[in-house]
């Protein structure tokens, strides 16, 4: 296999793959029916055939199936006949012995296979006749049949690609021949091998006809699951911008992903043993096609047919002479609009690498002087970018300059910010080289780094961001240019912000007392400095200072600067709990946004409003704008700055109707995206929330532990504070540790009040009258003191909206009520909750009747979630009262759904899982989620106690 060969690890996970795998054990399942199937899986080398094929062969064998493996080398086109079958035979020897092989043939049939293997004796006399061969095959028919009359039976044979004519004969005899037999053949093949001369494709053309025979082609990774891969090689999230450089440059080929991570970043020279695979296809062809694939490599991954004919200097009909072998041989493949594409990015890579020196420099200067002379040689938008990459490959210093120059400003137009980043750290490189370079493009070197952390904060990345501003404030004095030193004076701080570093306000008040004056470098500091006063629970004094900014911005007509402050003053009012003022606001503001095409506007307010929609228990609405942000997100190039913390909401709404298996999906995803810190830690803590409501343990605490809430580490936001609290809460809680949450509260309680978001803080003192109810019987009067701070603080708090309203009633104990409001919202965890709540405090009265009314209510919606600690309080108060959360003497069609009622009435019957699956027409995983839901409904734990409680309860007549 190409993994042993490049002696390469491969990723502890499995990635990617879950479709195929389906298809697979499906085709097994057919074939365990007396179906015999074969599965013709094909894909491009690399794409991880053999671990797929792998994977299932170890399912398979799991579920009882015979596998037998053969392989194809290299060399079988060239006499090693029946290598594949030889292969199987002999694993078949190791395992049963001759004897054993032998009795399950006819008579002297051994004799046929010593053809394959000499421990079945002397061959026979004619095996190297028609008759002789026919036999041999009949006899290895009879053998698989046989063996699969016991057992199923999966034969892998892998690389058929390189199988010899008679493996070839044999495969295909096998599968027209195979048919009532509990046997699946999966056969794998190289697709990018298959030239039209290649002597196995009439051989797939045939079996394609056959009855029974499936093509199955395994597609690259995604760019997400090739983040999961690299985070199984690593055991840790790898960073955004590595992700990026291993999946350009391996394009979703695992094989390849992996050659990459020997790299210390992705980004180094592919191993020697790699690039001989790839050069390989390459070196085989004519010296006229390799020449002209040379300057086509030095044109990029895709050149266009007029560019290439003028760079290479040769005819219409000379070009395509020259390169009708590489694409014949998949070197080179046909693009739409006349364009020619490297069927891999690292075979055009591994060719331009073999660029000379001078011919490297020499045609890299053609492709910038044919595109500076036509732009319409290459794609609309994209002339600037590929003048500048050409002349730097040129190595002309002042052109390269100039056109990065240009390329970045274009990039800038079109929200390419990550785009543009590289293109001004080269003018930055080249600028000493380049006499008068202030003259060739009409800015100082300042200039280009302003340019640079601008580029670097709106694309989130901090780091260079950081660099470029220190880089651009040691050239220049503030008492000669105060205004430029203020405005990077607040990227700073919003840099540091991002990175969830101390300092902001620091730089915020120093760059306003650069600029007394009323102008727009005022206002522009203003809406920094206003929004992190009030995010620090300074909202008197940071709405003062978002008014006088409004004002500004608005007599000087400054509408960008007069969305963002609109939306300051809306942070304000939801500080201050007018939730619906604050949607109204942020809708104000991005409509400016709109107006003015700026998307750092139109995207935040987006984001507010997915958390004001939210706020005010809308949480559908909520959803949907938050995927329409995501998409402007990437319109407007700031997926990893505004687009993550979008995700981020999107991820709280769907956490909040206890979606939770989609809110991981986005956290995970957002994750992968390499968000700031500040958004990482908010994702984390939605993840956390998830966590403790599953009590998955181990993993809240790491969560935690990265967040800093168990050091109880200081933060600078209320919000943050707040929500950090909150979960340190949950976790002792979860920990069975009331006690010392009751100290967490303390702590927070005692705290100097400062402004929080209504319903957060709602939300905490709902969970501390939890922990004071928990604790009071162990330390009353602590409890009933701490209680009485909650109380205080809630007198202080602004009830608008109806999430905020239900945590109310839950603090104030009126569960009944809460329950009632959680259920109208559509969040079933805190309905479930209240639920319970409302059952304890009705069994603490003597209400037994009340209370199983209410556990039985819950139940179902803890059990359906799942949420395994909310389950188990409800079974342990159940148990303490002696009631049955299923009513037994009642059966009811409700009990059950029907799709649910349909796979009970099969697993009496004794079927299993994908049984089921095949009579429903849904998937074996489906079944399981039913037959789970099944069993904790009728609160029973095995499948035969279900079949007996549906029947004692009569479900199966209803």
């Amino acid at each position: 296999m190409l993994e042993d060969v490049l002696g390469r690890s491969v990723s502890p996970v499995f990635v990617g793959r879950e479709a195929e795998l389906s298809v697979l054990t499906e085709s097994f399942d057919e074939a365990r029916k007396g179906a015999a199937t074969a599965v013709l899986l094909g894909g491009e080398a690399g794409v991880g055939k053999t671990r797929l094929v792998q994977s299932f062969a170890e399912c398979a064998a799991n579920d009882g199936a015979h596998v037998l493996f053969g392989g194809c080398v290299e060399l079988s086109t060239d006499g090693l006949a029946y290598a594949p079958f030889t292969a199987a035979l002999r694993q078949l020897v190791r395992e049963m012995g001759t004897a054993r092989i032998g009795a399950l043939l006819p008579d002297g049939a051994e004799r046929d296979l010593a053809r394959l293997l000499p421990e079945f004796g002397e061959p026979s006399a004619d095996g190297e006749t028609d008759t002789g061969r026919a036999r041999l095959f009949e006899q290895f028919l009879t053998l698989l049949e046989r063996l699969a009359e016991s057992r199923p039976v999966v034969l892998l044979v892998e690389d058929i690609h390189w199988a010899d004519r008679s493996s070839r004969d044999l495969i295909a005899f096998l599968s027209r021949n195979l048919r009532e037999s509990q046997l699946l053949m999966v056969l794998t093949y190289r697709s990018d091998d298959l030239h039209r001369q290649h002597p196995l494709r009439p051989v797939l053309a045939e079996l394609g006809r056959v009855a029974g025979v499936m093509r199955l082609d395994l597609p690259r990774l995604s760019r997400d699951e090739v983040a999961a891969q690299m985070a199984g090689i690593l055991g840790a999230t790898p960073q955004y911008s590595r992700i990026e450089t291993v999946y350009q440059r391996s394009q979703g080929i695992p094989l390849f992903v992996e050659a990459l991570m020997e790299c210390d970043d992705g980004a180094g020279e592919v191993p020697d043993s790699l690039t001989d695979l790839i050069l390989g296809s390459v070196e085989r062809l004519p010296e006229d096609t390799q020449r002209v694939l040379r300057i086509a490599a030095a044109g990029g991954i895709r050149v266009g047919h007029a560019l290439l004919s003028a760079v290479s200097g040769l005819s219409d009909i000379d070009l395509e002479t020259a390169l009708r072998p590489a694409i014949a041989g998949n070197v080179l493949q046909i693009a739409d609009n006349r364009a020619y594409v490297f069927r891999h990015a690292l075979i055009r890579e591994a060719v331009h690498d073999e660029l000379l020196p001078g011919e490297h420099q020499r045609l890299h200067a053609r492709y910038a002087e044919e595109i500076s002379r036509d732009r319409a040689l290459v794609p609309p938008g994209r002339a600037a970018v590929e003048i500048a990459h050409h002349w730097y490959g040129a190595r002309d210093d002042q052109w390269a300059l100039i056109s990065a120059w240009e390329a970045a400003q274009k990039s800038f137009r079109a929200f390419a910010y990550t785009e543009a980043i590289p293109l001004l750290e080269r003018v930055l490189m080249l600028w000493d080289k380049v006499p008068g370079a202030c003259g060739d493009i009409g800015v100082d070197h300042t200039a280009v780094l302003e340019r640079a952390s601008e580029a670097s904060h709106a694309c989130a990345d901090i780091d260079r961001g950081v660099k470029f501003v220190k880089a651009a404030l040691d050239q220049l004095d503030e008492r000669a240019e105060p205004e430029r030193v203020a405005a990077l004076l607040v990227r700073w701080g919003n840099l540091q912000l991002a990175k969830a570093k101390p300092g902001a306000m620091e730089k915020f008040k120093h760059a306003l007392s650069l600029v007394p004056e009323p102008g727009p470098a005022r206002a522009d500091v203003l809406v920094k400095l206003s929004r992190h006063l009030m995010l620090t629970g300074e909202l008197a004094e940071g709405t003062a200072l978002a008014e006088e900014g409004l004002a500004l911005a608005r007599t000087l007509g400054l509408q960008v600067i007069e969305g963002d402050l609109i939306m300051n003053l809306a942070l304000g009012y939801s500080l201050d709990g007018e939730i619906e003022r604050t949607f109204e606001a942020n809708l104000r503001a991005m409509r400016i946004g709109e107006q003015v095409g700026s998307g750092q506007l139109v995207l935040r307010a987006m984001a507010n409003n997915v958390d004001a929609l939210n706020e005010l228990g809308r949480s559908a609405e909520a959803i949907e704008l938050a995927r329409e942000g995501e998409v402007l997100a990437k319109k407007y190039g700031r997926v990893r700055a505004s687009g993550t913390f979008i995700l981020n909401n999107l991820a709280e709404c769907l956490e909040s109707l206890g979606r939770w298996d989609e809110a991981v999906q986005v956290i995970e995803h957002a994750l992968s995206l390499g968000p700031t810190i500040s958004t990482r830690y908010h994702l984390m803590r939605a993840r956390a929330d998830i966590a403790l409501a599953t009590g998955e343990l181990d993993l809240l605490e790491g969560i935690l532990s990265e967040l800093g809430v168990l050091s109880e580490r200081p933060e600078a936001f209320m919000q943050d504070i707040t929500n950090s609290t909150r979960l340190h809460i949950g976790w002792h809680l979860l920990k069975g540790e009331p006690h010392h949450a009751l100290a967490v509260a303390e702590r927070m309680l005692s705290r100097p009040t400062q402004a929080s978001k209504a319903g957060l803080a709602w939300r905490l003192l709902s969970l501390i009258r939890t922990v004071c109810d928990a604790a009071a019987p162990a330390v009353p009067e602590r409890a009933a003191v701490v209680h009485a701070l909650a109380t205080e603080v809630a007198g202080s708090l602004a009830v608008i909206g109806p999430v905020s309203e239900a945590y109310r009633l839950t603090f104030v104990g009126d569960f009944d009520a809460a329950s009632a409001a959680w259920e109208r919202l559509g969040r079933p965890h805190s309905h479930a909750k209240s639920l319970l709540r409302a059952a304890s405090a009705l069994a603490h009265t003597g209400d037994k009747e009340g209370a199983a009314v209410r556990l039985r209510a819950a139940y179902p919606l803890a059990t359906a979630l799942p949420a395994p600690p909310l389950v188990a309080e409800i079974e342990g108060l159940a148990r303490r009262l002696g009631v049955a959360l299923v009513e037994e003497s009642a059966p009811s069609p409700e009990l059950l759904t029907p799709r649910e009622l349909e796979v009970l009435r099969l697993v009496a019957l004794g079927r299993t899982n994908r049984d089921i699956a095949a009579e429903l027409f849904i998937s074996a995983k489906t079944v399981s989620v039913h037959v789970s839901n099944i069993l904790g409904k009728l609160r029973v734990s095995t499948r035969g106690e279900a079949t007996a409680a549906a029947h004692r309860m009569a479900l199966l007549t209803v």
